[in-house]
């Protein structure tokens, strides 16, 4: 990963207001160059509201959004080309295909590579001479990932890319999605699948009923989680200096078997273990998910 501390994309206190309903309630985030970053939450908690806003779909109620500078507001074309959008909720003509559905976007573009479109279509395993409308939701979503990623775009914006894919095609697309970076554009990256993010994003921002409730890199986010962990000692369990170790929960003791889960640093545990005869020792590493519904549920 190559990123600078120069911010491509902005929101400063957003709020979206749908009727009496609030869909956004006040998020900030910023997201540097060259960097993929991970917008997580479940349906409904505002994702998809946060980059309509951001692409200038949806007029906020309160906040700000930039890209590269500029208020979302007041994106014109020559903007709008530096930006690649796929949206969870795809909407494609039906009567073209998928070849002349290409060629119209590139002609909105500036036109696209002929033989890097076709290279691309077999990496994505595309029949590009197929009606539209033929297509089945798997292959309609990678229509669209083939025309965001030979745009060459500065800012990828998807939502939901890999919905409707087969685990092949997922792992296709986060091969394109490193390239993407490894040029220098920056991803917004928002989804409800925690393997997809873990694998893909340097930082993630959680999401819970509109609010941002955890932010930082995958590693920050693992380490809030909680680990499960499993002590032998070759004599009886410590309870008394077990009990005095921070973040230790539900643990329980039988015979000289030690379990329990630990939020927090892990040295404090070993401080008071290295004091006694241990058999074995195993901690289960967290991974993106059990971060995630730890946090979500202290949110709660």
């Amino acid at each position: 990963m190559q990123t600078d501390e120069v911010a491509v994309l902005e929101i400063e206190g957003l709020v979206k207001h749908y009727g009496r309903v609030e869909a956004v309630r006040g998020i900030d985030l910023s997201v540097r160059r060259g960097e993929v970053f991970g917008f997580l939450g479940p349906n409904g908690a505002g994702k998809s509201t946060t980059i309509r806003c951001l692409l200038g779909l949806l007029t906020p109620t309160a906040g700000r959004i930039s890209a590269f500078g500029l208020d979302a507001a007041q994106f014109g074309v020559a903007l709008r080309r530096r930006i690649a959008y796929v949206p969870g909720e795809l909407r494609l003509p039906e009567r073209i295909s998928g070849r002349d559905f290409v060629a119209m976007v590139g002609a909105l573009r500036g036109g696209f590579d002929r033989r890097r479109r076709d290279l691309l279509a077999e990496r994505l395993r595309l029949d590009l001479a197929r009606p539209v409308r033929e297509l089945s939701t798997g292959n309609r979503r990678k229509l669209a990932l083939l025309v965001a990623f030979l745009s060459d775009a500065e800012l990828l914006v998807l939502d939901e890319p890999t919905s409707g894919l087969d685990p092949l095609m997922q792992r296709e697309f986060l091969a394109l999605l490193r390239e993407a970076r490894d040029r220098g554009a920056t991803v917004f990256l928002s989804s409800h699948l925690l393997s997809e993010v873990q694998r893909a994003a340097d930082r993630v921002a959680m999401l819970r009923a509109g609010r941002i409730i955890a932010a930082g890199t995958v590693e920050d986010l693992r380490r809030q989680a909680r680990q499960r962990l499993e002590v032998w000692f070759t004599e009886g369990a410590p309870q008394a200096d077990l009990s005095l170790v921070p973040g230790l929960a539900e643990q329980r003791v039988e015979g000289r078997r030690f379990t329990a889960t630990l939020i927090g640093p892990v040295q404090p545990l070993l401080d008071v273990l290295a004091r006694h005869a241990v058999a074995s020792l195993l901690i289960q590493e967290p991974d993106l998910e059990e971060a995630f519904l730890d946090l979500y549920e202290a949110a709660a």
